[in-house]
């Protein structure tokens, strides 16, 4: 497990397309928000919206940042996101590679 003074977490969030996860995961990146952004493939949601079963395909992304940035990069991805309500929500990370941490505090230091 890494030691570190400050912790990390992963940000999940699903888009409308692979392109548009692409463009807001490389603005993140590029403003510090987040050190890496991992973009899936196509996923199936299924979901209750207005009162209606919905069922599309969307594109699924992980966000590594500081525990510290997380409302900062949800913020920012949901000004980014084409949907009304983005779907985007913040996981602990409790344990992580050697080094790994301690990268991602770097890559998304303010200042």
């Amino acid at each position: 497990m890494t030691e570190t003074h400050q912790t990390i977490a992963t940000v999940y969030a699903t888009f409308a397309s692979h392109e548009e996860a692409e463009r807001v995961a490389r603005a993140l990146v590029e403003e510090r928000l987040a050190a890496c952004a991992n973009i899936f493939g196509t996923c199936r949601s299924i979901y209750r919206w207005e009162g209606r079963i919905a069922d599309g395909e969307e594109t699924a992304a992980l966000f590594k940042t500081a525990a510290d940035r997380a409302d900062a990069l949800i913020a920012r991805l949901a000004e980014l996101h084409s949907y009304d309500l983005p779907a985007a929500v913040a996981w602990p990370i409790a344990a992580s590679t050697p080094g790994f941490a301690k990268w991602v505090l770097d890559e998304t230091a303010q200042g």
